[in-house]
């Protein structure tokens, strides 16, 4: 017989078992950050090829937006506010890694002066630049360009997208 609530203490162990089962998802958090003039940051990772978004991977039970701003402050230094969701994208099965949940949050613009200081903080990256936000894709890999085209989007209508693999969900979103 399945436990209920009027059980507490069995009801929870029901549900800790259940919980036991389901699938975790691993979590990223990236910021798009710009600068005055409007170029967007991008850091050079020492853990893999390729550059990228400032932000990282969330750790367990920590909400993709406190993963971006925990990101920030360990990786360059920075305290953000975030000004909004951009991109959600579902990253399915690829290589060795599961599926995933990508997330894409506005950091707004920096004054001239926090732009201008921005340095790695920690070994996790070698150098970080402002790019021109039409050249920015080009440094980016496939699956990232496409989500970083998503949040410039995102940016100039106001509208998060909802993707699957860098590409929108549903025509009709």
């Amino acid at each position: 017989m399945r436990p209920t609530p009027a059980d507490p203490d069995a009801w929870n162990a029901y549900l800790a078992e259940g919980n036991a089962t389901q699938a975790r998802k691993r979590v990223a958090a990236d910021v798009l950050l710009r600068d005055p003039a409007g170029n967007v940051l991008l850091v050079n990772p020492t853990y893999k090829p390729g550059w990228d978004l400032p932000g990282g991977m969330a750790e367990a039970n920590e909400a993709p937006d406190d993963a971006a701003r925990r990101e920030l402050k360990e990786e360059i230094g920075l305290d953000v506010t975030l000004h909004g969701l951009l991109v959600v994208d579902w990253v399915p099965p690829h290589g060795p890694w599961d599926d995933q949940i990508a997330f894409i949050f506005d950091g707004g613009t920096l004054n001239r002066d926090h732009a201008v200081a921005l340095a790695p903080h920690d070994k996790e990256l070698s150098e970080m630049t402002f790019v021109p936000p039409h050249r920015a894709s080009a440094w980016l890999r496939d699956r990232l360009s496409r989500r970083f085209e998503a949040a410039l989007a995102a940016t100039a209508d106001g509208h998060p997208r909802f993707l699957h693999d860098g590409r929108p969900a549903a025509a009709d979103w």
